[in-house]
């Protein structure tokens, strides 16, 4: 059997990073203001502040003005919407995420609906994610627009393949699933309630999995040759690990995710990509 290949999502983020640095820097030399991304963390979620610091740390990285502002946990909606309001009308910031999850007593759905479409970077309001279905021009989600990139690098062909999605989440599952839809791949969205799992999973070509639980696909739950995308981020005592057994399930792949230094990468390099794009519309 050929050997199991890995989808280096750590070497193609830093390719695309630095695709952007370039433009950025020419922007800057025309004198033009560069491209600005707003984040917003509320609270103390320990994960959040890791994700929000390499998020700033990759804008300095390529050259966006980056706008960080941290809120008290106690924050109430009608703050948080004020300064989403006020980010809106800021012609210096083109791009807008605000960390999630948040605290408890916050609204998500009203916060990221006050998020201007044009500015939403997480692609995550309800009008972008409805022209995503429809096949219109969007923001696409930071981590589906990722794993397309990076399938689309690697030249793993989509159409006509059987693709299995295994998560229903707005943020990965149903996302991804309409984009591998629409190169021409018939999908199966599987998720908590879905019988005979492992049936659907072995008849996956390309498998995606966005489950939330480590090491949840095993190797016998995987079609021999199948391209495999675990967008799982658990940490152990061990380390960090995947949704997917990643030693067991190599025997078996002809292409796979590491966890880390897959689709984490991308997630945040996609993340430069949109605010990128959102500038560039502006001009």
């Amino acid at each position: 059997m050929t050997e199991c290949k890995i989808l280096d999502g750590k070497k193609v983020a830093s390719e695309a990073r630095e695709r952007i640095a370039v433009i950025v820097k020419e922007i800057k030399e025309s004198g033009k203001v560069p491209p600005g991304l707003a984040v917003v963390l509320v609270g103390d979620n320990p994960a959040s502040k890791v994700y929000v610091g390499q998020k700033e740390k990759a804008c300095k990285e390529v050259g966006f003005e980056s706008f960080l502002h941290r809120l008290p946990e106690e924050t109430t909606q009608q703050e948080l919407l004020e300064l989403v309001a006020k980010l809106n009308e800021d012609p210096k910031v083109h791009g807008i995420l605000v960390q999630l999850p948040l605290p408890k007593h916050l609204n998500e759905t009203e916060v990221i609906e006050a998020i201007r479409p044009e500015k939403d970077v997480d692609g995550f309001h309800p009008m972008n994610l409805g022209k995503l279905v429809a096949g219109l021009p969007c923001t696409v989600p930071c981590t589906p627009k990722g794993i397309m990139y990076l399938l689309e690098y690697y030249g793993i062909e989509i159409e006509g393949k059987n693709a299995v999605v295994v998560g229903r989440s707005n943020i990965v599952g149903k996302p991804v699933a309409h984009l591998l839809l629409q190169k021409n791949a018939t999908v199966t969205i599987c998720h908590s309630r879905t019988k005979n799992l492992e049936a659907i999973t072995q008849e996956a070509d390309i498998l995606v999995v966005a489950a939330g639980k480590p090491h949840f696909i095993t190797q016998h739950m995987v079609k021999k040759g199948a391209v495999v995308v675990d967008v799982g981020i658990n940490r152990l005592e061990s380390g960090l690990v995947g949704d997917v057994d990643f030693d067991g399930v190599r025997m078996k792949a002809s292409w796979i995710t590491p966890v880390p230094g897959g689709v984490g990468p991308m997630t945040i390099a996609m993340l430069l990509q949109n605010t990128l794009e959102m500038y560039e519309r502006t001009l």
